[in-house]
């Protein structure tokens, strides 16, 4: 598929090379099933605002405390941004600069501790991310990091939950100067309340880490942490469905010193063709019918998740309260590792992530485990029904992963599905 804008003729004319890479994309995600939870389909709104001559403007500082001349109106744009956000998440004061949610984690952590000070956040392969901790992470390089992790796996479901038994024996023993909310593999709702409580009793900071149910939050369709937790923080993207980008959330108390992480602590200028895309995704949010779609995007990982439970694979946690369904690939076929398993299915046309399951045997690169979300094929129009057929796809994927044809069968077939849901019409 070919973009037809504008704009792409431009491009096409100045950087045939560059056009045709984003023309191939472009097809690509027109084409196959996004299933990766970390991403989703933004409005042509936002795609409009992220190409504006706002990038041309360099704009270090805050409205009205710039370095530089000539912000009259970016400033405009990022009070915008700033007020939207506040108002869609309840918030005393928001920070919309964060290239990244690992930028959005590293200030916070930057204004809340001294370097050395020791953090509780959640074990990587339980569902943790990489600024929770990691070794491989410039966080555990500035900071110690002692971790929690999830209750042991039973055979109603019920288990691979948080254990805050753990969460509060680990906070009593490590006397933690910050505990970190939030995970990037979990499919179940987190209390941050709990969290509170735990901190209050050992006299932390808490910050929850909502890159992913951020939108869901906004939707109505998660608890909010915002007013619970010292600071909240979160990308843009995802289920928010808006331009890649973080932000921060936090109370009127704290806002000088995340502020100043931001900037000059951490990042030069900000990217204001990004803010003005961010303010236009927080707009969208604020109306009634994203919290129709953020349910949607629920519903549809339940039924997702029964559908993969029928097809023969055990699910992480028992099944899913948000956007996250988390597969256990070892009772499926334990020979097959995440890895293959995200490989072949690319062939097929579905586009997922492999990830470690809970204390998972194999590394992180390759893994036991799949991770799925539903907020892209959910902005599609996919339902119930699509969820079930998407289920049934993968199954066949990976039973049938060594037969070239048949993979290929299933790759026309995906190709059908997603001509009856296209992300963008005319474009």
């Amino acid at each position: 598929m070919t973009i037809q804008t504008t704009e792409h003729a431009i491009l096409a004319e100045q950087d045939p090379a560059i056009a045709q890479l984003v023309n191939q994309e472009f097809d690509r995600q027109m084409t196959t099933l996004q299933l990766i939870a970390s991403e989703n389909f933004v409005s042509e709104a936002v795609l409009a605002a992220s190409g504006t001559v706002l990038t041309n403007k360099y704009s270090e500082g805050y409205p009205g405390r710039r370095y530089y001349g000539g912000n009259q109106v970016v400033d405009q744009v990022e009070d915008l941004a700033r007020d939207r956000l506040k108002e869609l998440f309840g918030a005393e004061h928001a920070n919309v600069q964060p290239h990244a949610g690992a930028n959005a984690n590293l200030a916070a952590y930057m204004a809340l501790l001294n370097p050395g000070d020791t953090v509780l956040a959640m074990k990587l392969d339980h569902g943790g991310h990489l600024t929770h901790g990691s070794p491989a992470n410039v966080t555990s390089k500035v900071w110690r990091f002692v971790d929690y992790g999830l209750t042991r796996a039973t055979d109603d479901g019920l288990g691979e939950r948080i254990d805050f038994d753990m969460v509060r024996d680990r906070a009593l023993a490590e006397r933690p100067k910050l505990i970190v909310a939030g995970a990037t593999a979990y499919s179940r709702i987190i209390d941050a309340k709990i969290f509170r409580e735990i901190a209050d009793e050992v006299g932390a900071r808490l910050m929850f880490d909502a890159a992913h149910p951020a939108g869901l939050i906004a939707g109505g369709v998660h608890p909010s942490p915002v007013g619970i937790a010292d600071v909240v923080t979160f990308t843009t993207h995802k289920t928010l469905r808006g331009p890649r980008g973080g932000a921060i959330l936090c109370n009127a108390d704290l806002a000088k010193k995340i502020d100043s992480a931001i900037f000059p602590g951490l990042q030069g200028g900000p990217l204001e063709h990004a803010i003005a895309a961010k303010a236009v995704a927080f707009q969208e949010a604020l109306r009634p019918e994203f919290k129709v779609y953020s349910a949607k995007i629920v519903e549809n990982a339940k039924a997702f998740a029964d559908a993969m439970r029928q097809e023969g694979f055990r699910l992480v946690a028992g099944g899913t309260d948000n956007h996250i369904v988390l597969v256990d690939l070892q009772t499926f076929d334990a020979e097959l590792t995440g890895k293959e398993a995200q490989e072949i299915l690319d062939l097929a046309g579905i586009t997922c992530n492999r990830n470690t399951i809970p204390d998972d045997p194999r590394s992180p690169f390759v893994t036991s485990g799949l991770r799925f979300g539903t907020p892209a094929t959910t902005t599609t129009g996919m339902g119930i029904a699509e969820m079930a057929t998407i289920a049934q796809l993968i199954s066949r994927t990976l039973r049938h992963r060594s037969d070239a044809g048949t993979v290929a069968v299933i790759r026309a077939e995906v190709a059908t599905l997603c001509t009856e849901f296209p992300p963008y019409g005319d474009r």
